[in-house]
């Protein structure tokens, strides 16, 4: 089976969506109240101008941890279609550095996020009811096709019910290997402070 669009010649460029759903139903039985359908589809994304298709991108904002009234933790991700087609975006995300040095996941979105572009949305990220409150370092990748992005935050999740405040943004500064090397080099710089200050002591001295 072959299903064939006729894009009019005046369309304006641009990228349009569809659906081409396929179904059968199950014959009707005298006194029967139930009728089987069986259905699916295939999705559109139907590029109508020169040039290809174009680029895609999108950019992510707040990153704000909740609870459930059940007392599920989450993450929701704000996302904005930035590019000139429609995404599907998914992740995963990994938790590290909790109380008493504990790590979890990496854990899946919930379901993928379709965006249209100019469009905003959340990408949500469920983890267990025992997950403590932290704080913790949640580290999310999402991705697009081949768009892919990173954010690290540092989040608590608030108590049941409620939502909590939007994580802050890591400084790379707090990794082990930097702050060992930052440390390095104020120790260097404080040293060469010293050294310069017996200098400029015997300088005075020799006057």
């Amino acid at each position: 089976m072959k299903a064939t669009i006729a894009v009019p010649p005046k369309a304006s460029a641009g990228e349009r969506y569809g659906v081409i759903w396929a179904s059968a139903s199950s014959p009707k039985r005298s006194g029967a109240s139930v009728t089987q359908v069986h259905r699916v589809g295939i999705r559109i994304y139907l590029d109508i101008g020169p040039g290809g298709e174009p680029a895609s991108d999108f950019t992510t904002g707040d990153m704000v941890p909740a609870r459930s009234p059940q007392g599920e933790p989450s993450i929701a991700i704000q996302v904005t279609n930035t590019g000139g087609r429609a995404l599907d975006i998914t992740g995963k995300a990994s938790l590290s550095e909790g109380p008493a040095g504990t790590r979890a996941g990496p854990f899946d979105t919930v379901q993928g996020t379709t965006l249209a572009p100019g469009t905003s949305g959340q990408v949500t990220i469920r983890f267990p009811v025992e997950l403590a409150n932290g704080p913790w370092k949640a580290q999310v990748n999402l991705e697009s096709g081949r768009v892919k992005k990173e954010l690290a935050r540092e989040i608590e999740f608030p108590d049941p019910g409620k939502v909590g405040k939007p994580g802050t943004i890591l400084s790379r500064m707090t990794t082990g290997w930097n702050v060992a090397i930052a440390t390095a080099g104020l120790l260097v710089v404080a040293g060469l402070a010293g050294v310069s200050r017996q200098r400029w002591k015997r300088l005075r001295l020799r006057r």
